[in-house]
């Protein structure tokens, strides 16, 4: 348990940062799912949409580093070759 007032603040602190981090793993993965429904129903459009929001939130995750950078390049490795199976 935290002893001093410094502790108990990065207790905190890191507590928030812990469920930011958890935000952003999560909305990746639901990203990747639906990205991956709208292409099994071959909705090209709203694919490339769902790929571009991805991509982004995938680069402010990595830029937040709630994950890791070669992590976030893997991950959008993986979106552009779901997108390359589509055309």
């Amino acid at each position: 348990m935290a002893n001093t007032p410094q502790q108990r603040k990065r207790v905190r602190i890191a507590q928030r940062q812990r469920l930011e981090n958890l935000r952003y793993k999560s909305s990746i993965k639901t990203m990747f799912r639906r990205l991956k429904d709208t292409l099994s129903r071959g909705d090209a459009d709203t694919a490339k949409q769902v790929a571009t929001r991805l991509t982004s939130t995938i680069d402010k995750a990595a830029a937040h580093k709630a994950i890791h950078k070669n992590n976030a390049a893997h991950k959008k490795a993986k979106v552009a070759r779901l997108l390359k199976q589509m055309y």
